[in-house]
């Protein structure tokens, strides 16, 4: 005997029935704000790693990883994701400011996962690294600046077209 197509119509419909239960009885879980933050520091702070790992959880971004320069300093730069809430992305540059001594260069948001950050990340060339100035850097740090302005802000600043350097330059 061969099965009717009412038969596999009735399945395609139960299967959907159950996927539909599955789909509603979900729980919703929330994302972070910030899933993870790569921070860059010179060795001086290597001994005061609970104490900046608390500061980072305070700040509210809980999956903090730490790297220490073996000299020197690091380089004085931010990345952010472009879904990372404006408090956070400005939690980031007062951190930033605090332990890498300040903010000099803007790395663009489409290196980086949409709630992604990092401080002085040396994994990016000349290429990609825009120069900001103090004054630029105070309009990001605006609280009356909402995340999709803060983002717009940060986009038009890592978007202007850079000239070559280095080894780049014909």
């Amino acid at each position: 005997m061969i099965p009717s197509r009412y038969f596999y119509a009735g399945l395609i419909v139960m299967c959907a029935a159950v996927m539909g239960v599955r789909a509603v009885t979900a729980e919703v879980v929330s994302t972070p704000p910030v899933t993870r933050i790569e921070v860059v520091l010179a060795s001086q702070y290597k001994d005061q790693l609970a104490a900046l790992t608390e500061e980072f959880v305070q700040a509210g971004m809980p999956n903090v990883h730490f790297r220490f320069f073996r000299q020197g300093q690091p380089p004085q730069n931010i990345g952010l994701g472009r879904d990372v809430p404006a408090d956070k992305a400005r939690e980031v540059i007062r951190l930033a400011l605090k332990y890498n001594l300040g903010v000099g260069i803007l790395l663009p948001e489409r290196l980086f996962p949409p709630r992604f950050v990092t401080i002085a990340s040396s994994n990016y060339d000349d290429t990609v690294e825009y120069p900001i100035d103090q004054t630029a850097l105070a309009q990001l740090q605006n609280e009356n600046l909402t995340t999709e302005e803060f983002h717009r802000l940060y986009k038009a600043l890592t978007s202007i077209p850079l000239p070559p350097k280095g080894r780049y330059n014909p």
